[in-house]
């Protein structure tokens, strides 16, 4: 977005502003060869409608894009990366419609990128997996309590997407307290999961893979 505020009001009863183009990407900058690493790991504790996010995944998404260009990469290469791209991407907002926005924007990114790709060799399933792992990663909740929004008293918890080879995918869901709180360590999925999913293919990412109803 190009304005830093919404409103006044919001701004009054949350501290919303939005950092501009500019300062993402000079804070980004510091950490450039991160940024470009398809595997890295981030998390925005506080993460809007995604100004940081978004250009994250651009630089991800850029890397598995030249390699298209320079015929390193084929269309499921590609598909598998832009997919471990997404889902090394986290954020946490305490506001409704800065989620959803969060979300749809970077699913929008991640569709008209693999659009121009790949045209009508585009894959649903592939979009379907980005959208499932957006709802998973980006988080309606507090990160100064822990607790989600949406589900009041819930604690929050987060995904941890491992890329197994054979193009399947584990997923282990953490609390994000012990993630990040007193108990922590320096690996950010160190502690035990309070849940385990057996290995999916990457283009089976979808709710009934996880025995959940369809978005």
């Amino acid at each position: 977005m190009d304005t830093q505020i919404k409103s006044k009001e919001r701004v009054a009863a949350h501290g919303e502003v939005f950092t501009a183009p500019r300062e993402v990407n000079a804070m980004l900058d510091l950490v450039k060869p991160e940024t470009e690493r398809i595997d890295s790991r981030f998390l925005e504790p506080a993460c809007g409608d995604g100004n940081f996010l978004i250009e994250i995944l651009r630089r991800k998404l850029s890397v598995c894009r030249d390699r298209v260009k320079a015929r390193q990469y084929t269309q499921l290469q590609y598909e598998h990366d832009a997919i471990w791209a997404v889902s090394s991407i986290y954020g946490i907002e305490l506001l409704a419609d800065n989620v959803a926005s969060c979300r749809q924007r970077l699913l929008d990114f991640f569709t008209e990128q693999y659009k121009t790709l790949f045209k009508s060799k585009c894959k649903d399933e592939c979009i379907e997996a980005a959208r499932y792992i957006l709802s998973k990663n980006i988080i309606h909740g507090d990160a100064l309590t822990y607790k989600r929004v949406d589900n009041p008293g819930s604690w929050i918890h987060v995904c941890e997407w491992s890329f197994i080879g054979g193009g399947k995918v584990s997923r282990r869901d953490y609390e994000f307290s012990f993630l990040i709180g007193q108990y922590s360590s320096d690996n950010l999925f160190a502690d035990a999961p309070v849940e385990t999913y057996p290995p999916v293919h990457f283009l089976k990412i979808n709710p009934s893979a996880y025995g959940e109803q369809q978005l």
